[in-house]
């Protein structure tokens, strides 16, 4: 590997632990929004396409002049929908540090959807991380089986942010090798935007902000997790594996429970805080055995 090449790699891990960082940010936003859940998911992503088309529009001319990858960001952009319609409502319905560790099960569904879309080999490695995981999973959301209805839901709806966010990262990577980050971010947010606008509508109790703290509110969740977070692991994941990529986003939840406690006073019991050491471990043993 020559300097360069090692010095790219660097840049790019960094850029993936400061996104990590940055979208942790998301569900400390999406709790201090005076919007509906799903009002918050679709500014997220308008209020962000004006600094990223800013930015195609400064890129290098030979950048813009590349022909775009349609398939893959379309499919970035309508799984990045997915992911935020179910997460946001995630996060208002039950813990934080529950919402974002299902939404970080997304390196299990990718594996699992390449063994059974593509026949792909599964690893006994595999198959035990896997136990691993569910098993950390119902000690993480057993509390909330007591309790049903309004948490269980955000649970589940944890657990399908997951998938959806296993599509848009198997997307993006894909993109990433036929387009600048600048130009994914754009046209993938844009999708986003578009396909979010009627679920929000049709769904959000409150759908304009109530006051100018609650747009600075969407404001800052536009700018730091969205045009900030999703932009450096974007990067990130352009100059590295994505196997390795997803495992470094373990960082995400962690920061998430901590912001969660210093900003919002949300504390995880014992048994919660095991079980969610127990699916990062198997969050990460999946990596290594896929």
């Amino acid at each position: 590997m020559s300097q360069a090449e090692a010095s790219r790699k660097t840049l790019a891990f960094a850029a993936l632990l400061l996104g990590a960082a940055a979208i942790a940010f998301a569900p400390i936003f999406v709790r201090l929004s005076d919007t509906g859940p799903t009002a918050s998911a679709f500014w997220r992503v308008t209020l962000a396409l004006a600094p990223l088309w800013l930015w195609v529009w400064m890129s290098p001319r030979a950048e813009r002049a590349r022909s775009l990858p349609w398939k893959p960001l379309a499919v970035a952009g309508l799984c990045f929908a997915g992911d935020l319609g179910a997460w946001h409502v995630s996060i208002m319905y039950t813990t934080v540090a529950n919402s974002t560790l299902e939404a970080n099960f997304a390196p299990i569904f990718v594996t699992l959807g390449a063994w059974l879309l593509f026949r792909a080999r599964v690893s006994r490695l595999f198959l035990i991380a896997l136990a691993v995981t569910l098993g950390g999973a119902v000690v993480l959301i057993g509390p909330n089986f007591a309790l049903g209805g309004r948490a269980l839901v955000g649970d589940a709806l944890g657990v399908l942010t997951a998938v959806f966010y296993a599509g848009y990262m198997l997307a993006i990577k894909s993109a990433s090798a036929r387009t600048s980050t600048a130009s994914l971010m754009a046209v993938s947010t844009a999708i986003a935007a578009i396909a979010l606008l009627p679920y929000g509508l049709a769904t959000a109790d409150v759908f304009m902000p109530q006051s100018a703290s609650g747009w600075l509110v969407l404001v800052g969740l536009a700018l730091i997790p969205h045009v900030a977070g999703q932009s450096l692991i974007a990067y990130g994941f352009a100059h590295l594996p994505a196997s390795f990529s997803s495992v470094s986003l373990l960082l995400q939840p962690v920061l998430a429970t901590v912001y969660a406690w210093a900003l919002l006073g949300e504390a995880m019991g014992p048994v919660q805080m095991l079980g969610g050491l127990v699916v990062l471990a198997g969050i990460y043993l999946a990596k290594r055995g896929s």
